[in-house]
């Protein structure tokens, strides 16, 4: 007896089935011909034309060139309509809130930069965030009705029970419990929030270093140290969300840091984050250090450490891998993970030499082995990692033709 319609196995749900598979491919692939889309999911070629007509008139997918030029007939190649939907991200910070809006594609079409200097700021949250998209919004030529999904990147994260943002004291304005909801009746679209680092694990993972991989950790260091922790394939966020909080964790080398969260700081945050490394190349009677945020400073100075064969900076590179190898030994002998990525501007900088240098003191130091590489998303990855899961998430919905 057949099914009801909607339930598996029926021709409708297949329908679906196979629609997701050919807009995966197109994603994935770029444009295609009908022959190709069929020999990718196994169709035949009436049913991948039958396919290609719906998701056209759909509007899902765009007739768009042929293979001329290639050897054999030319053909119709198709391509993913890039208007079918859009998703939007921000990336917070004390600083600034960097805005993002990407097509269905996961093209960037629209970004915009807003400034919001620290406590100075007379500015509430709720309207710097509406102002940032509205920037991003005007750059891509959209209105808010758009965007599909908004996904906000912070530091710390907001606690499930009490809707406040917690480990992340240094980011002012946010920490009302009433926040969300605010931003709720502000905002004409479905949004989330996640901790920044955790997005960035999220991009590697889709995009770079850790693709392919379940089970990784993530260390981060810019303006402060962090990690996000993959665990079966899904982010490991704690029961409050606390979860790779790593700066507070006490280490052998530095005080033991009471009242962690009042301090904003801990052991492994003193002894590896970005603004040990300027003072340590003081130490070793480094001249030349860089002015500027400690995070730039660092970064420059590990990336000129990597490449200078004097004894001095060689020795801060070798010092500093072993103070990141000391925190990173708690991590993998407690979660034992495939992969450690290395990730942000003051880690990045250090390249193939410092990854080696943490590579093997990790292996002296910890009974588990994981290999370490070095991150491949650079440029924003916070925004890109919050671009992503709001493209998931969209592409989920859009894409659903069983409907």
């Amino acid at each position: 007896m057949a099914g009801t319609a909607g339930t598996p196995g029926t021709p409708r749900v297949l329908r679906a089935m196979n629609d997701r598979a050919a807009l995966d491919l197109l994603l994935e692939h770029g444009p295609l011909s009908r022959t190709r889309i069929g020999k990718l999911t196994g169709l035949s070629k009436p049913t991948a034309s039958q396919l290609l007509s719906r998701l056209e008139a759909a509007g899902l997918v765009l007739a768009t060139g042929t293979t001329e030029g290639r050897p054999g007939p030319s053909a119709q190649l198709y391509e993913v309509n890039p208007a079918a939907g859009h998703a939007a991200g921000l990336d917070v910070t004390p600083q600034r809130i960097l805005a993002a809006v990407a097509d269905i594609t996961g093209r960037t079409v629209g970004r915009f930069e807003l400034p919001t200097p620290g406590r100075r700021t007379g500015t509430p949250v709720v309207q710097q965030v509406t102002d940032a998209l509205d920037g991003a919004l005007k750059a891509a030529g959209l209105a808010r009705d758009d965007v599909h999904r908004l996904v906000i990147g912070t530091p710390g994260a907001f606690d499930p029970t009490t809707g406040r943002l917690r480990y992340a004291s240094h980011l002012p304005g946010w920490h009302s419990p009433t926040l969300l909801e605010e931003l709720a009746a502000a905002l004409p679209m479905p949004f989330e929030y996640e901790n920044d680092v955790n997005l960035v694990a999220l991009a590697e993972q889709r995009l770079g270093a850790a693709r392919g991989h379940a089970d990784f950790v993530l260390l981060w260091n810019e303006e402060g140290l962090g990690a996000a922790l993959v665990l079966g394939g899904r982010l490991h966020r704690g029961w409050t969300g606390g979860a790779g909080e790593v700066g507070f964790l006490p280490v052998p080398g530095t005080p033991l840091v009471r009242q962690v969260t009042k301090a904003n700081s801990g052991g492994y945050q003193e002894l590896a984050g970005s603004q040990a490394v300027p003072r340590l190349a003081r130490e070793l009677g480094i001249e030349d250090i860089p002015q500027g945020p400690y995070a730039e400073a660092a970064a420059r100075l590990l990336a000129r450490a990597a490449q200078a064969d004097d004894d001095a900076h060689r020795h801060l590179l070798r010092t500093y891998a072993t103070r990141l190898a000391t925190g990173l030994a708690s991590l993998v002998s407690v979660l034992d993970p495939e992969l450690v990525v290395l990730s942000g501007a003051s880690l990045t900088s250090g390249g193939e030499p410092l990854r080696a240098l943490v590579q093997a003191e990790l292996e002296e130091l910890a009974a588990s082995r994981p290999r370490l590489v070095v991150g491949d998303v650079r440029e924003h990855p916070v925004l890109r990692g919050a671009l992503e899961s709001a493209l998931a998430t969209t592409r989920d919905e859009v894409f659903d033709t069983s409907r």
